[in-house]
């Protein structure tokens, strides 16, 4: 079975992790710290904090932006929903906009039909690893004085305009789960423009203490620590962050390898009436996923088309999921949003990692092109 993704690990992740299972420092430390560092420099953001996941990451930056219960926050259904649950942990009110057919992202004409006086925040996600056009919907944003917190959990070498994608972001979060570029196993990136943000961030992480449990360690006196606010464990290990920077040094082979196997993909379905994940006219994409929209016209159905490359020996995914079509949010007023529920309908996830070989990808664009009945007479 050709899987529909793997994380590219090596005897060097594992003898990064041992090596911090044998300093005797297992909890967050000092591989986090320069994990924090070596992200930021990458990036090249103002700053970095290590956490959990990328939905305690979202949580947090929330909590940074001042969002709070009673007010508004406008995400795409098309995402993981977490995006839309971490609005809710701060008590406020997920409201969901519709998105791109081309990049399945929010843009700022979709938003824009979304606000209302009680929008305090907007939560950008650059779904799939395809950069969202952050520069127009900053400019909409700004003039409301609306937080934009973009949710680049897919997106870690993607660029915008030439940068990395959230360089220059207020407030952006990334993840490190095994399905991502860069994995720790479990793990997430806060990242902010100010160091104020940055030290309330690391505090809120750690219970709300004044002084991390590294900090206190390494003091030469004893030391009483304070609890300025309510926080919350959101730490990161120095095992995963130990395994984290190696996997950050094969960033760029890892973006590139993608992109070639990528553009064979797009190569070989050129001549298809379907949708496929691209770059747009302002960045580029790290394809975390190679997605494929369905045409409505189809010869077969996406499920029936993921059963049928089930039985030949693929492992595909359905497209991103639709949170308001989720019984956890179907109890609130029903949006329209047309365009996320026919991606959400009719798109799937190809296989796409860095071992994937020639051979083995030409096997799924075999299947595909034959169930969808581009090869007959």
């Amino acid at each position: 079975m050709i899987p529909v993704m793997k994380p590219w690990l090596g005897p060097e992740e594992a003898e990064a992790a041992a090596e911090a299972v044998a300093s005797g420092w297992v909890a967050q430390g000092p591989r986090v710290a320069e994990f924090e560092r070596a992200f930021a420099r990458v990036i090249d953001c103002h700053e970095a904090i290590a956490v959990s996941s990328c939905t305690t990451a979202l949580h947090l930056a929330l909590v940074l932006a001042g969002v709070r219960a009673g007010d508004e926050v406008i995400v795409p259904s098309l995402s993981f929903i977490a995006t839309a649950n971490a609005a809710r942990y701060v008590g406020a009110t997920p409201v969901f906009a519709d998105v791109d057919l081309r990049t399945q992202n929010l843009t700022a004409a979709s938003i824009e039909g979304s606000l209302s006086p009680a929008t305090r925040a907007v939560i950008l996600v650059h779904q799939a690893g395809v950069p969202a056009d952050v520069d127009a919907v900053r400019e909409l944003a700004s003039a409301r004085e609306i937080a934009v917190i973009e949710d680049a959990a897919c997106a870690i070498g993607s660029t915008y305009h030439g940068r990395m994608v959230a360089a220059d972001a207020t407030l952006a979060t990334f993840s490190f789960h095994p399905r991502k570029l860069v994995t720790t196993g479990e793990g997430g990136m806060l990242t902010c423009s100010t160091a104020e943000h940055a030290q309330r961030a690391r505090r809120l992480r750690e219970h709300g203490m004044s002084m991390s449990a590294a900090d206190r360690h390494l003091s030469d006196a004893p030391v009483i620590e304070r609890y300025l606010e309510t926080g919350y464990n959101y730490r990161m290990t120095d095992i995963q962050a130990a395994v984290g920077l190696v996997q950050l040094g094969r960033l760029d082979e890892l973006v590139a390898r993608r992109r070639s196997l990528a553009a064979r993909y797009t190569e070989a379905m050129s001549d298809l009436e379907v949708v496929v994940a691209s770059d747009p006219p302002y960045g580029t994409t790290n394809f975390q996923s190679y997605w494929m929209l369905l045409p409505p016209d189809a010869p077969i159905g996406r499920d029936e088309l993921l059963a049928a490359l089930h039985c030949d020996g693929i492992s595909a995914r359905r497209g991103i999921m639709a949170a308001h079509l989720e019984p956890a949010y179907t109890a609130e007023p029903a949006p329209r949003l047309p365009v996320t529920e026919r991606l959400t309908k009719d798109s799937l996830i190809l296989p796409l990692y860095h071992d994937l070989t020639h051979r083995d990808q030409d096997r799924v664009i075999a299947s595909i092109r034959r169930h969808l009945g581009a090869d007959r007479d």
